[in-house]
């Protein structure tokens, strides 16, 4: 349920980029496809939590308590080397990510039960505005595309979603969280940005992944939220949405941002939206809304421009 990057990666000589100026390097293309199998694994997570009997910080902490299972004999053996020689100041990033990324979690879930679930899907999914004002603040121009295409993105998601007018205390504090989770969830994928400029996929998200467990840890415990005593049928969702959500949506995420960056990644992200609502009419057989497929157009038209812009970006 969430979000400057400064490229690693060597920009392309002047004759590179006018030998192929109409097709993308291999690197960017396994990104993109590597984007897409992300987007369609964090898609199932809306499906899966709503068909999962367990309280929703319980599934935040499973999801990610069970990827850090599933890490740890990697990260020990083949990745340990790195792991132990990662200096300060990417262990303190990494788990600032974590720590943003169980913020994340632990304020959109709530939400959902105080305001309307319109509302908190469209204020979650400002990430790649709260992206883009970031990467300004920090002193990065990203140009006018970059712009339009984040607010058209944007606008695809409110036309699926709505505009929720209620103004209870209770749903505009549901509002809050919503925005908040956004936020947190823009610092998360910055914060990644910047750590795998030198930091391995595994490295990294095992170091978050068990920053953000032992936080939800923490939040389950404090708002009493039951951690056991499911069904195997629950057991066995909570492993479904770990491999699809986790491993292979947020995991891929943290693999791609760096060498697509944050702009492309976050604004990516929420195509999660109309994934979610196509993906729960046919696993779940609810009928999808009208909006879907116009929104989903948009969306991927926003998305084209933030990735022409980035392009642009790097070619000059």
């Amino acid at each position: 349920m969430t979000s400057a990057r400064t490229r690693s990666d060597a920009l392309p000589s002047a004759t590179a980029a006018q030998a192929e100026p109409a097709h993308p390097h291999p690197g960017v293309r396994t990104d993109l496809l590597l984007l897409a199998i992300a987007i369609s694994g964090i898609s199932l997570s809306a499906p899966l939590i709503a068909a999962t009997a367990a309280p929703a910080l319980a599934i935040a902490f499973w999801r990610n308590a069970m990827a850090v299972g599933a890490l740890t004999p990697l990260a020990l053996t083949r990745h340990r080397a790195e792991l132990f020689s990662m200096g300060r100041r990417n262990l303190l990033l990494a788990v600032a990510a974590g720590a943003l990324l169980a913020v994340h979690f632990g304020v959109w879930l709530p939400s959902l039960h105080m305001t309307s679930v319109a509302s908190s899907t469209a204020l979650v999914t400002t990430t790649p505005i709260w992206t883009t004002l970031l990467m300004r603040l920090r002193g990065h121009r990203p140009p006018a595309l970059v712009w339009a295409g984040t607010a058209l993105a944007f606008l695809g998601v409110v036309i699926l979603t709505g505009v929720d007018l209620s103004v209870s205390p209770r749903a505009l504090a549901g509002d809050a969280l919503a925005l908040l989770g956004g936020m947190a969830a823009a610092g998360y994928v910055l914060l990644g940005a910047e750590v795998r400029r030198t930091v391995g996929t595994v490295t990294y998200s095992y170091v978050c992944y068990a920053t953000t467990t032992v936080l939800l840890l923490a939040a389950c415990l404090f708002s009493g939220s039951s951690l056991a005593g499911y069904s195997g049928g629950t057991w066995l969702k909570l492993a479904l949405l770990t491999v699809t959500a986790q491993l292979l949506g947020h995991s891929l995420i943290n693999r791609v941002v760096k060498g697509l960056g944050p702009s492309v990644t976050s604004t990516a992200i929420l195509l999660e939206t109309p994934g979610a609502a196509l993906i729960a009419a046919v696993w779940l057989g609810q009928t999808p809304p009208v909006a879907s497929y116009p929104a989903l157009a948009v969306i991927l038209a926003g998305l084209g421009f933030v990735i022409m812009a980035d392009r642009v970006a790097k070619k000059g």
